[in-house]
């Protein structure tokens, strides 16, 4: 596997980790139904592409990346303060999941750019991973 196709399907690997994390934190404070299933649909693709990526780092023989302990903390502790500040807790975990899904997209498509020479394997899932991104932020734009 050659340096681009690896850093843009690590890319693509933690992003996804990372988004199934946040979703599962805030899954946890939603009581609104259309919220919650849209969280859920997403949550459960994310993981679908993780599995992809897993699987492409696998055929390989290439080790896959964990997000780092130090940003995992910290989404940690930042959604719990967000979720406790006294806003609505349906509206916290909204403007939570756009803005990750926001930085989302912004590192991956950074990574694009710069793995130009990335396989189209690993291209067609940052590009899938972006879109998805996309389209759960602006589902989850109307709850706001």
């Amino acid at each position: 596997m050659d340096n681009s196709t690896k850093k843009l399907l690590e890319e693509c690997s933690v992003g996804c980790k990372m988004g199934i994390e946040s979703m599962e934190q805030v899954q946890h404070h939603v009581t609104d139904a259309g919220i919650a299933g849209v969280i859920e649909k997403y949550c459960s693709r994310h993981k679908e592409l993780e599995a992809e990526v897993s699987k492409m780092f696998l055929r390989a023989g290439q080790p896959e990346k964990e997000p780092g302990v130090m940003v995992s903390t910290f989404s940690w502790m930042t959604t719990g303060v967000k979720m406790v500040t006294g806003e609505d807790e349906n509206k916290q975990a909204v403007k939570i999941i756009m803005n990750g899904c926001n930085m989302g997209i912004q590192s991956i498509t950074e990574a694009l750019h710069q793995c130009k020479d990335a396989s189209s394997e690993s291209i067609s899932a940052a590009k899938k991973l972006i879109r998805m991104e996309e389209n759960l932020r602006d589902d989850m734009q109307k709850y706001l």
